[in-house]
């Protein structure tokens, strides 16, 4: 890994690093929050993988949220990914703000060109964890998931196929019924093609009905937010959790967009929900 940057914040350090990804085949970046306490000895912390939405980097997140408050209140070291390849050799559609570049939708792509490079599932799953727990002082026990949009789809689906190992989730804004809505319909087809059963691998709402998870579903959805209706569809969800017995704590926050504004205002709360969850941070 390379290391591109590090500030200090709230005692701790943000980093953003660099890597040459196997899975992905090109040149991958992700940030790490680590408290303070990270280089004391024998000290394994909890981790939180944090997923960001369409046409976002690994910036975003760590410079508009105000999460490393939290996270240094805590003790959690947190990891935010980039949302897709990147790189000359990546292919791309330029005339596609929710395809391509920036909306890897975090999953594994099986139509061409895209599956060589867009595996972001398997990326999330196996290399980038595998890093983390390599090279930071992570308790592999602790380990959640959160996410805003796009990134609140990767999180919940990733959860439901991978409960042994995110075994905390939670989501702002989240796309919940991608089967349903147009952001999800356009780019399952353009990455996996037709066959609708594999478009549910990655349907929060086909998932929760086939195998609920042990974990509390937390989902902030602001009240004002300008794709409720025709994007995000949380009603969809809620009742699929009420047919299988999954937990969820659905909040509809009045007056809210779908902005990191919205985001800064609640990031605390999902802090506390994860620590509960997860146990406690030390």
């Amino acid at each position: 890994m390379k290391l591109i940057s590090t500030n200090k914040i709230f005692a701790g350090e943000q980093r953003v690093y660099e890597h040459e990804s196997q899975i992905n085949q090109c040149s991958m970046r992700f940030a790490v929050y680590l408290p303070e306490n990270t280089q004391s000895e024998n000290i394994a912390l909890p981790v939180l993988f944090w997923l960001s939405g369409l046409t976002c980097t690994e910036q975003n997140f760590i410079t508009k949220s105000g999460f490393q408050r939290y996270a240094s209140e805590h003790g959690f070291i947190v990891v935010a990914p980039d949302t897709s390849p990147r790189g000359d050799n990546v292919p791309d559609d330029a005339n596609s703000y929710d395809f391509g570049k920036g909306a890897g939708f975090y999953l594994d792509a099986t139509r061409q060109p895209w599956r060589k490079n867009y595996q972001m599932a398997s990326y999330i799953v196996e290399e980038l964890t595998g890093l983390v727990k390599e090279n930071f002082p992570v308790d592999e026990k602790r380990m959640g998931i959160f996410g805003h949009s796009m990134g609140g789809h990767g999180a919940i689906s990733l959860h439901l196929n991978n409960p042994e190992i995110f075994k905390s989730v939670s989501a702002f804004s989240p796309i919940v019924a991608p089967m349903s809505v147009p952001w999800g319909q356009k780019v399952f087809k353009g990455y996996l093609g037709d066959d609708q059963t594999a478009w549910a691998n990655y349907d929060s709402c086909k998932l929760v009905e086939k195998h609920a998870s042990d974990a509390l579903i937390l989902i902030d959805q602001g009240g004002a937010d300008e794709f409720l209706e025709d994007q995000l569809k949380p009603e969809l969800f809620e009742q699929a959790c009420l047919q299988s017995g999954q937990a969820l704590r659905l909040r509809k926050q009045k007056g809210y967009d779908h902005s990191y504004y919205f985001i800064a205002s609640f990031i605390g709360e999902h802090f506390s929900h994860h620590k509960k969850e997860l146990g406690g941070a030390i």
